[in-house]
């Protein structure tokens, strides 16, 4: 048995600890929204009818993560929105989410927009990924 560790009074390795657990607090008795996770991808005609440029409807060739977050009885001033590159922390008077992101994104070129009708806040994203045989744009 080894300890990978520099400290070897640590009782965990750094990389089992989850990205994004310095957000996490279970203390907070807000309850959480309900969510819906989307993902978009820009296609034209060659992707559409003659799958020239190889994309496929898969989450590996979008470029961006939609969340559509229900939030009743909220104003857009009482939200509070902190997104970094795999972590979305929303907080409200009654609601709070804390949300994993499946994918990296890129944090400073989001859009997020309040639906005030339907009570949903919209927050899209860019997927930062590295470039591949499918994602060369």
């Amino acid at each position: 048995f080894q300890v990978k560790s520099e400290n070897r009074k640590t009782i965990w390795n750094i990389d089992e600890v989850p990205e994004g657990s310095e957000f996490d607090d279970t203390w907070d008795p807000r309850e959480q929204p309900e969510y819906e996770i989307l993902f978009k991808q820009c296609v034209g005609t060659e992707d559409v009818f003659f799958g020239m440029s190889g994309k496929d409807p898969s989450t590996a060739c979008c470029e961006d993560i939609v969340i559509k977050i229900k939030l009743p009885e909220t104003k857009y001033s009482d939200i509070t929105l902190d997104i970094q590159d795999k972590v979305l922390d929303l907080r409200t008077p009654k609601k709070k989410l804390l949300l994993h992101l499946p994918y990296p994104v890129n944090s400073k070129e989001g859009r997020a927009r309040f639906l005030s009708e339907e009570e949903i806040l919209e927050v899209t994203l860019r997927v930062s990924r590295k470039f591949d045989f499918i994602n060369f744009a």
